[in-house]
């Protein structure tokens, strides 16, 4: 089945019960005051872009992505329902957020993520597209509960005719 990914403006109810599902999941899986999850506000904020995968009609997966400076963004919010795990939605959504913030100009991708057993299908997700594991970043302060990987993304071409932007004194 295609698995097909829009932009979203989390009105549908079916995209808010995903991530009901999601924020309970993070706060049962994590010691109270270390879940950084998105609620639905924080993913509404302006420097945050928020997709959907979908798969026959259905939600299958979300995603987000937050700016945090002209080079920078964060992976947010990732999370697959559980009636799609293991069919390519949260692969497809990273593959989206990597190709979306390369087409930016972005130059480094971080995310925050648990630790534990229960990371580990998403560790090797983002450890098979490159992402590396290391420090902390943002305001994160890292504990034994969390964990912060980054992907070095290669800065846009110059095109042809054009001079590389210097900084002037």
């Amino acid at each position: 089945m295609t698995i097909r990914i829009r932009e979203d403006d989390l009105t549908d109810a079916s995209v808010r019960g995903l991530l009901a599902l999601h924020l309970a999941g993070m706060h049962a899986g994590s010691p109270p005051g270390h879940v950084f999850a998105l609620d639905l506000s924080g993913l509404r904020a302006p420097e945050m872009t928020v997709w959907t995968a979908w798969r026959d009609g259905q939600v299958a997966g979300i995603a987000a992505l937050k700016r945090l400076g002209a080079h920078m963004a964060e992976v947010k919010s990732m999370r697959t329902h559980p009636q799609a795990l293991r069919r390519g939605v949260a692969a497809a959504l990273l593959d989206h957020i990597i190709g979306v913030a390369g087409a930016e100009g972005l130059t480094r991708l971080s995310l925050e993520t648990g630790s534990g057993e229960a990371f580990e299908p998403a560790l090797a997700l983002y450890a098979s597209r490159g992402f590396t594991k290391g420090e902390a970043f943002s305001d994160y302060v890292p504990s034994a509960f969390n964990q912060f990987w980054h992907l070095e993304l290669a800065p846009p071409p110059v095109r042809k005719g054009s001079r590389p932007i210097t900084a002037s004194r």
